[in-house]
């Protein structure tokens, strides 16, 4: 059996140790979506949630999602992020698709953390809205792209349902 990297030989919970692993330029990208009412995607669009500027409260929140990983996420590393980018796109009258790509030059790469930004974007979205919709579903999260590392590069192929 393979030993597991945060876990020391006790059983006890660790941080797995970096401090002789190379600086590479590493890039996570994430995606997930939010279904809801076309009613209530009409409303976004149209600036009329009277929570205010549902998208760019969503943005802020992804960033602010990405920079905190290792707040929330027990295993991760405080990383020196050097790019986040967060899109939207609306991907039919139902669907907001989310897209976070988080960039750092580092030990240890940000899949996390572009994950938790999709995660946070979405939640965001929901609060958001939720006066009008309660039924909006959130999924769909996953890793699309991660390049650098020892690992090297993994790009997400066919349908992304994979």
């Amino acid at each position: 059996m393979a030993e597991f990297s945060h876990i020391d030989s006790k059983g006890k919970a660790k941080l797995v140790d970096i401090t002789e692993k190379g600086d590479t330029k590493r890039k996570a990208v994430a995606t997930g979506s939010i279904s809801m009412q076309a009613t209530t995607l009409q409303r976004i669009k149209e600036g009329k949630i009277k929570k205010g500027a549902v998208l760019e409260t969503a943005r802020v929140a992804a960033i602010m999602a990405v920079k905190r990983t290792h707040e929330i996420i027990p295993m991760c590393h405080q990383l020196l992020l050097t790019g986040i980018d967060v899109d939207f796109v609306f991907t039919d009258r139902t669907r907001i698709t989310i897209t976070v790509t988080a960039k750092t030059t580092g030990k240890t790469g940000v899949e996390m953390e572009a994950l938790n930004g999709v995660s946070a974007a979405a939640l965001t979205l929901y609060d958001m809205c939720k006066a009008v919709d309660k039924k909006m579903v959130i999924g769909d999260i996953k890793l699309l792209e991660k390049t650098g590392g020892k690992s090297g590069n993994f790009i997400r192929e066919g349908n992304n349902n994979d």
